[in-house]
């Protein structure tokens, strides 16, 4: 098993490069990078000599774990990409940590990172996924990151819902592709958070084939300059944004125009002993509109006060009116 030691470091060449009166301690107190990307290593021994190490390469080794890294709290850069991480651990002292590569190893569920306040880059993209699973982000890491986090990929893990993704306000650029976002609306809710948007690269999921998908979401994102590898050409969303608030203000005024429109005047009833009238809407036999005829006729008469000036302020409709009249 090769673990990366200050043994191996002493033996590589690419390192190690003695100066006369430096002492190899001393030369370690010096190093702020260490390169040690496909060299096979599984894990990771005491480096606790290297204080003022600031970026580590590690990437395209075969590592399980992340730990004997709490001495490195100058540390800035760390790549770990294509190893074969499980959990995300052991971080919490890298508070100056800002930029973490962490694509294509195993992990399902990003969590462990509430500490690192000065994040500013966070990559987990194609994790290497069991059938059927897909990554999860911890709503407390989300939460803790909300402030600094710049730059999120999450190519390619079998997401479906980014929901939980809103409190990410300082987003700048965004990489979702090859996932199975659907949900037209919830990305929508979702984007109209991040002001700061600028890259979105989406390409790839479901979603994409919905009508005026790309329309919709430079509309939504204000100052969005590319989507999915597309520039975005500032006519076109300034003509998308007057097209869409010239279509809300017509619905609104139709809207307005059909709560206040004209009442619509009925018959009346025998509250004012005028007698039933035909019901809107309901269809009456000739027989029944004789016999109404007839007793709205017998009961006006009694009536020893003009009936149209009795109502005067009531709404009537013309067959009464006309029949009172005659």
């Amino acid at each position: 098993m090769v673990c990366l030691t200050i043994d191996l470091i002493a033996k590589s060449r690419n390192h190690f490069k003695k100066k006369r009166g430096l002492s190899f301690p001393e030369y370690l107190k010096t190093l702020t990078h260490l390169h040690f990307s496909s060299k096979n290593i599984e894990d990771i021994g005491n480096l606790s000599m290297c204080r003022n190490l600031t970026v580590l390469y590690l990437y395209d080794n075969q590592i399980a774990h992340i730990h004997n890294l709490d001495f490195a709290s100058n540390l800035t850069h760390l790549y770990l990409q294509n190893n074969s991480i499980t959990h995300i651990d052991n971080l919490s002292n890298l508070q100056k940590l800002s930029k973490l590569y962490l694509g294509g190893n195993r992990i399902t569920v990003v969590e462990g990172l509430e500490k690192l306040c000065e994040l500013e880059e966070l990559h987990l993209e194609n994790q290497r996924l069991a059938p059927g699973e897909k990554l999860l982000l911890d709503p407390r890491t989300l939460l803790s990151l909300a402030e600094s986090l710049c730059v999120l990929n999450i190519n390619n893990n079998n997401i479906d819902d980014i929901r939980d993704l809103t409190v990410l306000k300082e987003l700048q650029q965004f990489s979702a592709a090859d996932n199975k976002l659907h949900n037209m609306e919830e990305l929508e809710d979702v984007f109209s958070h991040w002001p700061q948007l600028l890259q979105m690269d989406l390409s790839g999921n479901p979603v994409c084939k919905k009508p005026k998908y790309r329309d919709r979401l430079i509309t939504t994102c204000k100052i969005l300059e590319v989507l999915d590898g597309r520039e975005i050409n500032e006519l076109t969303r300034q003509f998308l944004i007057n097209w869409k608030a010239s279509k809300e203000a017509k619905k609104k005024k139709n809207s307005k125009h059909m709560m206040s429109g004209p009442l619509i005047s009925y018959p009346l009833t025998n509250d004012f002993n005028m007698g039933q009238v035909p019901h809107p809407g309901h269809i009456h036999s000739h027989a029944d509109m004789q016999r109404w005829s007839l007793q709205h006729s017998l009961r006006a008469r009694k009536l020893t006060i003009p009936v149209c000036g009795l109502l005067s302020h009531v709404a009537v409709s013309s067959p009464v009116c006309s029949h009172v009249d005659a």
